[in-house]
């Protein structure tokens, strides 16, 4: 089934789209948005050349009752706009205009979990500008996804918030793979990081526009990770200043163990009435 949007397809809340038993395919055309909902699940799916909409936008419906004119979308895999509980799972993204997956103003709950990443620049990212101090409430989970040929940066690029990511696969990077500013709280546990061939991006994190002055005191923390290649991920801050408990947080494998964490990253090929 291949899907083509002419312009952005907006998801409501309390909602589940599952591509599980029919390849989908959202391709050459306009952007999925999740804006201002809660309790989204997207699960199964492949998201590849995704562009802007209409250069001049157009109308759009967002409820079985209600349709309004949306100005151009940026041309995302996947935008989420100040939104909740959401789980993206099981995707296969590549090679959108813009970014593949942005979660950006105040979205805060949001886990991207055994997705297959490739052929793109920036490839995710988390809060969208420097004056955004409103998205110190973001809690993201990057857990299990395979960041695979032709990526370049971004995985994530952060801001503000509380970003776990955990037993992630990277075996591709040209730039760097993790970034940030305004002082994101990162914990790593249980990566591979394989490094590129390039000595001068051999490092798995980026801190952006900021002097070492002011990153060395961000929390930065690398737990189990292992590293190939040459990568190496520069460490700052000190403790964690909050309290989990054992739902907070994906418990982490050791790094050894990612090839296999991962090996069904992306959309699966499921049967109908069969397991996948």
């Amino acid at each position: 089934m291949i899907i083509t949007l002419k312009e952005e397809l907006i998801i409501r809340g309390d909602k589940t789209i599952d591509g599980r038993g029919v390849q989908v395919r959202i391709t050459n055309g306009a952007q999925l948005t999740l804006q201002f909902v809660n309790n989204v699940i997207i699960h199964n799916i492949h998201i590849n050349d995704i562009v802007s909409s209409n250069k001049d936008g157009g109308y759009v419906r967002d409820s079985p009752d209600h349709f309004g004119w949306r100005t151009v979308s940026d041309g995302d895999g996947i935008t989420v706009f100040g939104s909740t509980n959401v789980w993206l799972d099981h995707l296969s993204l590549s090679n959108c205009q813009d970014g593949l997956i942005d979660v950006i103003a105040k979205s805060t709950g949001v886990t991207i979990s055994n997705c297959h990443l490739t052929n793109h620049n920036d490839v995710m990212l988390f809060s969208s500008s420097d004056k955004h101090p409103e998205d110190q409430i973001m809690q993201i989970t990057v857990a299990f996804n395979h960041f695979g040929r032709g990526l370049v940066q971004r995985m994530p690029r952060c801001r503000w918030g509380f970003f776990h990511v955990v037993n992630n696969d990277y075996t591709h990077w040209l730039m760097y793979a993790i970034g940030g500013s305004k002082a994101p709280t990162i914990i790593s546990q249980g990566n591979r990081y394989i490094a590129p061939p390039n000595l001068a991006a051999k490092q798995v994190t980026k801190q952006h526009d900021t002097p070492e002055s002011v990153w060395k005191n961000w929390v930065w923390h690398s737990e189990n990770d292992l590293f190939m290649e040459g990568a190496y991920f520069t460490v700052t801050g000190g403790q964690i200043n909050r309290q989990f408990n054992k739902k907070d947080l994906i418990k982490p494998r050791n790094g050894s163990y990612v090839t296999r964490l991962t090996r069904y990253a992306g959309s699966l090929a499921c049967t109908p009435g069969k397991p996948c």
